[in-house]
């Protein structure tokens, strides 16, 4: 199961994902990213993965995906960060840029 919030502010639009991104729930996660970041008006998409329990692959791919579209996350713990290092890392070698 997966729930996705969505909180608005001044500088920035955060979609807090909580559950599990696997199966069906991948397709959920972007196309949920993909009407809102329609209305953005120049605030930033940042999409709060704190609570998010297990990633799949298919899931990474999305995540891959968003991070070559410039959307930002926010997470913690070891498993989410360790993931979403290894997919900016492999985002990073496609564009061709050095890692920070």
């Amino acid at each position: 199961m997966l729930k996705i919030s969505i909180l608005d502010g001044h500088t920035q639009r955060r979609l807090i994902v909580e559950g599990k991104l696997v199966g069906p729930w991948v397709a959920e996660l972007r196309s949920a990213c993909e009407n809102v970041n329609t209305d953005l008006f120049g605030r930033k998409l940042v999409i709060d993965m704190r609570h998010v329990a297990a990633i799949s692959q298919e899931g990474e791919n999305v995540l891959f995906e968003l991070i070559q579209k410039g959307v930002k996350f926010r997470c913690r713990g070891v498993f989410t960060k360790h993931i979403l290092k290894q997919v900016t890392r492999r985002a990073n070698e496609k564009s061709g840029k050095a890692e920070k």
